[in-house]
């Protein structure tokens, strides 16, 4: 039987002594691997029914990543006005009830609901109330450059990045900037949110000894959306606006 020798030997004893080159030719031509693609159909092993249900499947795909409904930008979010207010619900009455919940929210996350002689103090209670989202709460700006607002008075009707838009007693939606303002806000006794006699509820509150909560918001240290806030920790530090 012919010796036929390979054409890759011939040409590695022309560039390598021969003892190398049989070497070199062993280890990377006939014991070289092979690298096949297992997941490859076999082109013989399909019919014409399994091919088209492969390619039906492959632009249902398709089709299906082409629906995806995508995010709207924020220039379609303003031109969409899906943030703004309808002139029939800027009334403050709407949203008294909303201040209710949110006086018994901000008593639920102070811990005094369940104690009521609790004291409250910055390091106790200060990360809880810079996380607090403020929806509902009724603010009463106290020191702003804009002359101005100082003195308005509403509830928070929505809390962005930058802006409180609060609704005040007359029915006006007002957009108060946070930068260089603040505000201050009360958190009174959940009794006498729920009464409707104020001036009984005040009597009330004086004979058991309870004193509303009165707090100050310096509103560019509160340059955050309520759901960033909410998750965010909060460091004691020197600030030099105080």
């Amino acid at each position: 039987m012919a010796n036929h020798k390979h054409i890759a030997h011939d040409l590695l004893t022309q560039a390598h002594p021969a003892p190398l080159a049989a070497s070199i030719f062993v280890d990377k031509v006939l014991h070289k691997p092979l690298h096949l693609r297992p997941t490859s159909p076999d082109p013989t092993s399909q019919d014409a029914r399994a091919k088209r249900r492969i390619q039906r499947l492959r632009k249902k795909e398709k089709w299906q990543r082409r629906l995806k409904v995508k995010p709207l930008s924020a220039k379609e979010k303003r031109d969409s006005g899906i943030y703004e207010i309808p002139d029939a619900a800027k009334k403050y009455e709407i949203y008294v009830p909303l201040h209710t919940m949110w006086v018994g929210y901000m008593w639920e996350i102070l811990g005094m609901k369940m104690d009521k002689k609790a004291f409250v103090t910055a390091n106790s209670a200060g990360s809880k109330l810079a996380s607090a989202d403020f929806h509902g709460a009724e603010v009463t700006i106290v020191r702003s450059r804009c002359v101005g607002m100082v003195g308005l008075a509403g509830i928070v009707v929505r809390d962005t990045k930058f802006t409180f838009q609060i609704i005040t007693n007359k029915n006006e939606l007002k957009t108060i900037p946070k930068k260089h303002t603040i505000f201050r806000f009360e958190i009174p006794q959940p009794e006498s949110t729920q009464s409707l006699n104020e001036e009984e509820a005040t009597t009330e509150a004086k004979k058991e000894g309870n004193v509303n909560l009165v707090f100050e918001l310096h509103g560019s240290q509160f340059e955050n959306r309520a759901p960033d806030r909410a998750t965010k920790k909060f460091k004691q530090r020197n600030m030099k606006d105080l």
